[in-house]
This record gives structure tokens, C-alpha cells and sequence, in this order.
């Protein structure tokens, strides 16, 4: 019997799921991660304060996909900038340079998908670090062990409003 047929469904509830705090502030909550999946996706709401946002960074094994639901974010995909609001819809192709922030007011939610899965194992690293803005060293540190290398500063600081 292949893995895929092994895989079980399962449905999960509003408030369920593992909580860690996300890179960018604010508790990411882990939807199904790849032990559910048999390593096909990784599945994470995560609510984020304004500020400065993720810094420049590329994963090299994952494709990343996000749904807006309450705010306003602005991207950068390689070299374009763009803000999308919620029911917008953003594809990020593995190996391509991004970084995001919440340009709104208050905290902003998303629902983010990463095919394949595995990535989570970099959140859950990062969850481990003391309180406090991380130092884009430390985060690159965490981030190659799981095939994704920071770039640059953080979009509000590399194209502040």
C-alpha cells in the first residue's frame, strides 16, 4: 500500500491547531502540518501586527501560496512591489526572492499554504529563540538547515512607506 493511501482525513476547528509565534510577531497556527500529509503541504493561519514585516528571503524546496483574509499586506515578489488586501490571492513560486509586511493598522490575518511540506520544521526552530526581534544572522542561521537563505532586510525597512 502507497503512502498516500494511508493518509487519513480530518477536519480541524476554528482555535485548533499548534500555536507558535510567527517570525513577524503575532501567533502562527499550524492547520495541518506534514506529518498529516505525507510531506504534501503545510497549512498555517497566522495573524501579524503592523510593522516591518519578514525579511527578504527564498525558499529553495517550497512553493508558497497565501489568502488574505482580514488586512492589508504589501509584497515584494523578486523585484515588484505590490498591496493586496483581503480576498486577494498571492502564488510565490519556490526560488523567488519575497518578503511582506502588514501595512494596515491593526493585525492583519492569513492563511498560508506551502507545498511540499516540511518548512514548518523552520517556524517551529524559530519558536524556540528568546522574546524580541530576531537578527537577520540568526534567522539565515535557522533558515539554511531547511533550504531557505535570508536575502535582505525587512520590506518596511527596504522600501519604507
Amino acid at each position: 500500500m502507497d503512502s498516500i493511501s494511508e493518509m487519513k482525513p480530518f477536519d480541524i476547528g476554528p482555535g485548533e491547531g499548534t500555536v507558535v509565534e510567527g517570525p513577524a510577531g503575532g501567533p502562527l497556527s499550524f492547520k495541518v502540518r506534514s506529518s498529516e500529509t505525507d510531506g504534501a503541504l503545510t497549512v498555517f493561519e497566522n495573524r501579524v501586527p503592523p510593522g516591518p514585516g519578514t525579511p527578504l528571503h527564498v525558499h529553495h524546496n517550497e512553493d508558497e501560496a497565501w489568502y488574505i483574509l482580514e488586512g492589508e499586506f504589501r509584497f515584494r515578489l523578486g523585484d515588484e512591489i505590490s498591496t493586496r488586501s483581503a480576498g486577494s490571492f498571492v502564488f510565490i513560486p519556490r526560488t523567488t526572492a519575497h518578503c511582506w509586511q502588514n501595512v494596515g493598522e491593526e493585525p492583519a490575518r492569513v492563511l498560508v499554504i506551502f507545498t511540499p511540506s516540511g518548512i514548518e520544521r523552520f517556524f517551529d526552530e524559530f519558536a524556540k529563540l528568546p522574546a524580541g526581534p530576531p537578527d537577520l544572522e540568526t534567522l539565515n542561521k535557522i533558515g539554511q538547515r531547511f533550504a531557505m537563505d535570508v536575502l535582505g532586510p525587512p520590506l518596511g525597512v527596504s522600501h519604507p512607506l
